[in-house]
């Protein structure tokens, strides 16, 4: 592993003070690497958890000190850990996600790894939710010690059909993620389901519908578009400064929805038909809800899973999607056959946004200047399966 150097911007007079801290997770651990808001020079802290399978590292931005870890620990299994002091200890939980025991008449289901973690409103310091493989939604009340299923959903005959039409084909098993919790209203929450659609809740997840109007599905298979089964969003996110403003990448494209209408709108055609619209990863601008960034892959009908022809690239959005540019300056210019997961992509907060994403191949990049450079901050990690940024006062 190697960290870099080079010349930036100066510190803006906002971000003074203020310390940036990138949270990568990776199918062998998990490293932290910390730096003030010049974004020249990293301190690289790990690994934790060494030889597990990390999903997710999240710091709670409602204390700036709580890190919630989702692992799957060999022979083990799957568990969360939490550190109340930003990585220098750690608790495991004493519950971790668990489907309810089935009825001797049904057949029950078994949690392989917690995907997903998001802190809950600020109004509720010490709850979280947690997607897993196989799709279930989980709740903790206490910091992540104890955990719960939540919402109707996880045993919910319906929700259980919808669910299952990926479960041998979604490599790593199929995925509840995108747990997404509006800041103006704690009961009004969204996730989205691989396979098996986005979908919304007013009440705080007493019910759920899905919310599939204008996506596609994949062609020359007559799917029908209205059943929630067929439908394979990879990553949602919702813009800061907009939250009625949602952005989605699709296995069949990238979207904008604006609430209250109900219809996605794939702004994906905009981009150059040579590279296409399809990815994983997907991130928005902390103050400006018409930015967004993805990094698309070779989306051909054999799905190599590649970055296209080998020449990777993150796009960028900066009129919601009606056109987009390549950025690219720093990055290999060819036999560079990496891609990014759907985690693995993230902005922090400063001035000028820096945007951060991780490879298939163990390296973490970033870029001080919204995406016109960029750096490699680290080779040689295990597989990134998730990358945060948090921004520190």
């Amino acid at each position: 592993m190697s960290t870099q150097t080079r010349e930036t911007r100066p510190t803006a007079q906002g971000d003074k003070g203020r310390r940036i801290v990138v949270l990568v997770a990776t199918r062998k651990g998990a490293w932290l690497f910390h730096g003030d808001t010049s974004r020249r020079d990293w301190r690289v802290e790990g690994p934790h958890f060494l030889g597990h399978v990390v999903s997710h590292l999240v710091l709670d931005p409602r204390d700036g000190r709580t890190l919630l870890a989702a692992a799957k620990t060999g022979h083990l299994g799957p568990t969360v850990f939490r550190s109340t002091d930003r990585g220098r200890s750690w608790k495991e939980a004493s519950q971790p996600p668990a489907f309810a025991k089935a009825k001797a008449d049904e057949k029950g289901r078994a949690v392989d790894h917690t995907f997903w973690l998001a802190p809950c409103h600020a109004n509720e310091p010490q709850a979280w939710y947690a997607g897993t493989s196989p799709q279930g939604l989980f709740r903790s009340d206490d910091g992540g010690i104890t955990w719960r299923p939540y919402s109707c959903i996880n045993d919910d005959p319906q929700y259980r059909e919808w669910m299952g039409t990926v479960q041998d084909g979604t490599p790593d098993g199929p995925k509840l993620h995108s747990i997404i919790v509006d800041p103006r209203d704690p009961k009004h929450l969204y996730f989205a389901m691989s396979g098996g659609g986005v979908h919304e809740s007013l009440d705080g997840g007493k019910t759920f519908a899905p919310l599939l109007k204008g996506l596609d599905v994949v062609e020359g298979f007559g799917f029908d578009p209205a059943q929630p089964t067929y439908h394979d969003p990879h990553c949602v996110r919702m813009c800061p400064s907009n939250p009625d403003r949602l952005y989605q990448q699709n296995h069949c494209g990238i979207y904008r929805i604006d609430r209250p209408s109900d219809e996605w709108v794939r702004i994906g055609k905009a981009m150059p038909k040579r590279v296409g619209d399809i990815g994983f990863p997907l991130a928005v601008h902390p103050r400006d809800a018409d930015t967004a960034w993805v990094l698309p892959m070779d989306g051909t009908q054999v799905w190599p899973r590649t970055s296209p022809g080998g020449k990777p690239a993150v796009y960028v959005t900066r009129n919601a999607g009606k056109t987009w540019q390549r950025l690219d300056a720093g990055m290999p210019e060819a036999q560079a056959w990496w891609t990014v997961k759907r985690q693995a992509m993230a902005v922090d907060s400063c001035d000028s946004v820096g945007v951060y994403f991780g490879t298939t191949s163990g390296e973490l990049w970033m870029s001080s200047d919204e995406g016109a450079q960029w750096t490699c901050m680290a080779r040689h990690l295990p597989e990134i399966y998730a990358v945060e940024a948090a921004t520190l006062s």
